[in-house]
């Protein structure tokens, strides 16, 4: 029997403790009707076009992890098939601790938020450093953007999940707050004309100017 995608990181020690505290049955049910994903499907590509700024997860040889801000345009993380994603490593403090990482141990891992809505996507996989191929990194890069990119770092997705919204604070870029508030101060603006323009109808107004 194929085992379940979820055993990425349902390990035996994982569900010892599921079982112990009392959801292992609920995620063998998850299990069984089909679980995760291992591929990148519509859905997801389309979250993920929308996302500027993700994190990234990797580990060094004896297990030590390090979790990355990555952050570009909007849509820098950028689909290339069903498995694969891949965005441009832009300059940075040069402490180069992720290409370290992923130059002993590939794993890596994906963490995906999206604030407004309280959604977040975590995907599991391994990782490479792309540093010879200028036709993807310029693929990958959007001109208008100030960062200066390197390399490309491309990651095979092995697996992925959506976190439950619970607890998620909702935050907002520049961007969205100033496209919530437009219709307010297009409001403000109308009223404040046409409160010019009747202030000038009043007699007393007009003596005064």
């Amino acid at each position: 029997m194929k085992q379940p995608i979820s055993e990425i990181a349902f390990t035996l020690s994982v569900k010892a403790v599921q079982e112990r505290l009392g959801s292992r049955k609920q995620y063998a049910r998850i299990e069984q009707r089909g679980g995760w994903k291992d591929i990148v499907t519509k859905d997801l590509a389309e979250y993920i076009a929308e996302r500027d700024s993700f994190y990234l997860g990797t580990a060094s040889a004896d297990g030590r992890p390090y979790i990355q801000h990555r952050g570009g345009p909007k849509g820098f993380l950028k689909v290339l098939d069903e498995r694969t994603l891949a965005f441009a490593d832009f300059s940075g403090n040069r402490q180069y601790i992720t290409m370290g990482n992923l130059a002993e141990n590939n794993k890596a891992y994906i963490f995906l938020m999206d604030y407004p809505n309280q959604t977040r996507i975590k995907v599991w996989g391994t990782a490479e450093v792309v540093e010879d191929d200028g036709d993807l990194l310029r693929e990958l890069t959007d001109p208008t953007y100030r960062g200066r990119p390197e390399r490309v770092i491309r990651f095979r997705v092995e697996a992925w999940d959506v976190n439950c919204p619970q607890h998620i604070k909702p935050r907002f870029t520049e961007e969205e707050i100033d496209s919530m508030i437009k219709p307010l101060r297009d409001r403000i603006a109308t009223l404040e004309a046409e409160n010019a323009v009747l202030k000038k109808q009043l007699p007393e107004y007009a003596e005064q100017t």
